[in-house]
């Protein structure tokens, strides 16, 4: 049977046995779990079919709901605070005029830490105790008490937001950065024979060509923040009272803590067509400013 097969088949044969057993086997187990009452406590739940209830009681559950838009708020908050910063920051570090490279390296640093490190670090950083933000904040007498950064709910829902757009806003920078040094500069130098202003000039030149770079860099970190979990976990673990449960968060609990995995399997895809709007949502507007950028340039 092997002779009949070609040469390429057979050297690919290897990678193709690997990525069904560890991609697509998981997957379409986990799907198929998703309509079922499969609990980890009782294996045999996972041959009982209930057809589309798991999906219903999720859409008409309160907590998932909740849990929902509060993915969809902080990935519209941190993607937009990413860009803007990260565009300030490829900005300052194209006009600089020594030291490129060095500043290039120091921009890329958030990235190279692990979300889990990251997450402790804004945890102690946050803590209203020994914390060294508010140990700053009391010093330089902005507050007299110590704030409860990590124990309100909207401070807190803040505290994950700071620490997302820190450790990723240099995604968008060194994007838009790359678009920066890829742009040809005949267009700006005839802007400003034409007598625009700097803001014009960004506003209807430079903008336009970085319009693509920076719906790349969405595209990327909307897959990430709408599966964000492991800064999430540390610093709050979605407390309190569950007023920072993002989707990923209360799929961890749903599937390891209650032991429901039927019923994680099904938020988990509820998660991943989010995902998905989100992904055609960037690609179709990459595509719009790509065809803007032909038709002008």
């Amino acid at each position: 049977m092997l002779k009949r097969i070609s040469p390429p088949v057979l050297l690919l044969l290897p990678a193709i046995i690997v990525l069904v057993a560890v991609v697509l086997f998981p997957l379409l187990l986990s799907f198929y779990s998703s309509f079922t009452p499969f609990r980890l406590t009782r294996p045999a739940t996972l041959f009982t079919f209930i057809g589309l209830r798991n999906y219903i009681r999720i859409l008409t559950d309160p907590v998932f709901l909740a849990a929902f838009v509060r993915t969809v708020v902080l990935l519209t908050i941190a993607l937009n605070l990413e860009m803007l910063l990260g565009l300030g920051l490829a900005l300052l570090v194209n006009k600089a005029t020594h030291g490129k490279r060095v500043l290039r390296t120091l921009m890329m640093f958030p990235m190279m830490f692990s979300p889990v490190l990251v997450g402790f670090q804004f945890k102690f950083m946050f803590n209203d105790n020994v914390g060294i933000i508010n140990n700053a904040l009391q010093s330089l007498g902005i507050t007299a008490t110590a704030i409860p950064w990590l124990i309100d709910g909207n401070l807190a829902l803040l505290s994950i937001v700071i620490a997302e757009v820190w450790s990723s806003t240099s995604v968008f920078a060194i994007l838009i950065l790359a678009g920066l040094l890829a742009m040809p500069q005949e267009p700006v130098e005839a802007a400003k024979v034409d007598g625009c202003t700097s803001w014009q000039t960004f506003r209807y030149v430079t903008w336009p060509f970085l319009m693509p770079f920076a719906f790349i860099a969405m595209t990327i970190r909307s897959l990430d923040v709408a599966r964000a979990y492991d800064i999430v976990k540390i610093m709050t673990d979605g407390g309190p009272a569950r007023r920072t449960e993002l989707i990923w968060t209360l799929v961890g609990r749903t599937a390891y803590a209650d032991a429901q995995m039927g019923l994680a399997n099904a938020m988990a895809y509820v998660s991943i067509i989010l995902s998905i709007v989100f992904t055609v949502y960037f690609f179709r507007k990459l595509a719009l400013a790509r065809t803007q950028i032909g038709a002008e340039w």
